[in-house]
């Protein structure tokens, strides 16, 4: 299996929530937890877009790279993965993940509020997978089941994807050529300028 990815595309999401709803049912997050969340750009403007947000499993991560114990980490599959038990609570990888995906699962002072906790692809944690201990510390190892992350199949019109890079790059790269020049990814127009379709 390559590197695992999500992609969000943001001509199909409706911001119906459904990706937040679905990976809080399955993974038992805590209150005030939500390692996925929808945000609107450009909201109220003929340009308006939603893209379901967490961790993007970065293959530069630069949680992983602030870390001071090293217990976030890539596993084989490029997912981004955090051991609780060496986690020390210190927020570096909160201030460095441009994606706001690392979040501390307690209200309370900075520093009593615990063990981050963050998407995990639905791929468990470093526990023997299918443990308890692995459930109760990090979800349901949806990956080892063979499945996809719930949030991906939970998706009603299909714009949040989720799997091996080149599947979703591919199925990503059919969508454009159908939709025609000047549609697709968030932010083409603003990089490239307003083009004539050829």
């Amino acid at each position: 299996m390559g590197k695992m990815v999500f992609l969000c595309d943001g001509d199909r999401c409706i911001e119906c929530n459904a990706c937040v709803t679905a990976c809080k049912n399955e993974n038992e997050v805590p209150w005030g937890i939500n390692r996925r969340r929808v945000v609107t750009l450009d909201d109220g403007t003929p340009g308006e877009k939603s893209l379901s947000v967490a961790c993007m499993h970065c293959s530069d991560a630069p949680c992983v790279n602030v870390c001071p114990t090293n217990v976030i980490y890539h596993t084989n599959d490029g997912v981004v993965l955090h051991n609780k038990d060496g986690c020390i609570g210190c927020g570096y990888c909160f201030y460095a993940c441009p994606f706001g995906a690392p979040q501390y699962p307690q209200e309370g002072n900075f520093g009593s509020r615990g063990k981050m906790d963050k998407c995990t692809f639905c791929n468990g944690g470093p526990e023997e997978t299918f443990s308890q201990a692995e459930y109760t510390k990090y979800g349901r190892n949806r990956l080892a089941e063979g499945k996809l992350p719930l949030c991906a199949e939970m998706c009603s019109t299909k714009a949040l994807l989720a799997g091996d890079a080149n599947e979703v790059s591919d199925i990503y790269r059919q969508r454009v050529v159908e939709r025609g020049f000047d549609s697709g990814a968030y932010g083409f127009s603003q990089s490239f300028g307003q083009q004539q379709k050829l």
